[in-house]
């Protein structure tokens, strides 16, 4: 079988997905994480917090919901049917960070969640990190002239 009549093969056996109804809903999940974390700012900001305050505290409740959901096993639950909407960043960045340590808890907690909390977040804190710094000189280069 050639690769060409393979792709075929594949194509025509792989179930075909629905991505006007994938769109919509990881669109509503999405901004319903959105519209919490805006409930979230105005309640913060009503109760006399400053407006970078106010952000603080509402990074820090996105970031606890998500971890207690992914702790209750309920948010790959709603990752199942939202898709890309529950990876708003903060959230799905909290749930890359706690689902591995709430996979690995068994083993311990420094085998287990020390040593494999970092998995799937790992990468994209080194070349995030990586990435500023180049970023950094190479604005701190340029300022120079």
């Amino acid at each position: 079988m050639t690769e060409k009549e393979y792709g075929k093969l594949i194509n025509s056996m792989a179930p075909k997905s629905p991505i006007g109804k994938d769109c919509l809903k990881a669109f509503l999940v999405g901004g319903f994480i959105c519209a919490i974390g805006q409930l979230c700012m105005n309640g913060y900001t009503a109760l006399g917090l400053e407006k970078e305050g106010a952000g603080t505290a509402t990074c820090i409740t996105l970031i606890f919901l998500s971890a207690l959901l992914t702790g209750l096993s309920l948010y790959d639950d709603i990752a199942k049917h939202a898709g890309a909407g529950t990876l708003v960043p903060i959230t799905g960045f909290a749930n890359a960070i706690s689902a591995p340590a709430v996979e690995f808890k068994t083993e311990g907690f420094i085998l287990g969640v020390g040593a494999k909390m970092f998995t799937i977040a790992g990468p994209v804190i080194v070349y995030g990190v990586s990435a500023s710094v180049v970023y950094g000189i190479i604005y701190w280069i340029t300022t120079l002239f």
